[in-house]
C-alpha cells in the first residue's frame, strides 16, 4: 500500500511539473540513504541525467511564470509530464526507503502497471492544470501566472519529498488539492450564472 502511495504522490506530482520528482528521485538515491531504485532505474541518478534535468526544471520554472507562454508550454508538456508521471510511479513504487523497506510483489508482478498508472494520473492532473491557468491569467490580467505557477512547483516538491519520506502525507494533500479544486470549479459556475448587467 505505501509504495502505491508513494507512485501516486510522484505522479501526482509530476503532472503539475515534470522535473521536479524525477529530479528528487534522482538526487535523493545518489546523495542520501532516503531511497534506493530498483534495478533498470538506477540511471535517474546518474550525473549527467540529473543535469539534463536541472537544465529542462530551470526553463519550465521560467516558461510557466510567464502569462501567455505558460500556455504554449502547457501544450508542450502534455506528453512531457504523463511520460514523467510513468517514469516517477514505475521508479517510485518499486524503491526501497524509509518508510517502504520492502517493496511488495503489488506492482512487481506486471511492470507496465505502474508505469501506464503514473501517466494516466500525471496525465489527470496536467489536464487540470493546463484547463485551469488560462481562466486564471484572464481573470487576473495574467498577475496569477506567477504566484499559480509557484504554487505549483511548491505543491510539486512536497508531494515529491513526502512521497518518499512519509507516503501518508500524500493522501492529506491530494485531498486538500481536491477540496481546492472544487471550489475553485463551483466558484467559476457561479460567476458564470450570475446575471450579467446591461449597460
Amino acid at each position: 500500500m505505501l509504495e502505491a502511495l508513494t507512485g501516486t504522490g510522484l505522479a501526482t506530482a509530476a503532472g503539475l511539473n515534470a522535473y521536479i520528482p524525477l529530479l528528487v528521485i534522482g538526487a535523493l538515491s545518489r546523495w542520501t540513504g532516503l531511497i534506493e531504485t530498483p534495478a533498470g532505474w538506477e540511471w535517474l541518478s546518474d550525473g549527467w541525467v540529473m543535469a539534463v534535468l536541472a537544465a529542462l526544471l530551470l526553463l519550465e520554472v521560467v516558461a510557466d511564470k510567464i502569462p501567455g507562454v505558460d500556455s504554449v508550454n502547457d501544450v508542450v508538456q502534455t506528453v512531457v509530464r504523463p511520460a514523467a508521471g510513468g517514469i516517477a510511479f514505475g521508479a517510485g513504487s518499486g524503491s526501497r526507503t524509509a518508510v517502504v523497506t520492502d517493496p511488495g510483489a503489488l506492482f512487481t508482478s506486471s511492470q507496465w502497471f505502474p508505469v501506464v498508472l503514473g501517466i494516466v494520473l500525471a496525465l489527470v492532473v496536467h489536464g487540470g492544470k493546463a484547463v485551469a491557468r488560462p481562466v486564471a491569467n484572464a481573470a487576473t490580467l495574467g498577475l496569477g501566472a506567477p504566484v499559480l505557477s509557484t504554487a505549483e512547483d511548491t505543491t510539486s516538491i512536497g508531494l515529491s519529498l513526502g512521497a518518499i519520506t512519509a507516503p501518508v502525507i500524500v493522501l492529506v494533500i491530494l485531498v486538500l488539492l481536491v477540496v481546492v479544486w472544487a471550489r475553485l470549479y463551483r466558484r467559476r459556475r457561479a460567476t458564470a450564472r450570475e446575471p450579467r448587467v446591461q449597460t
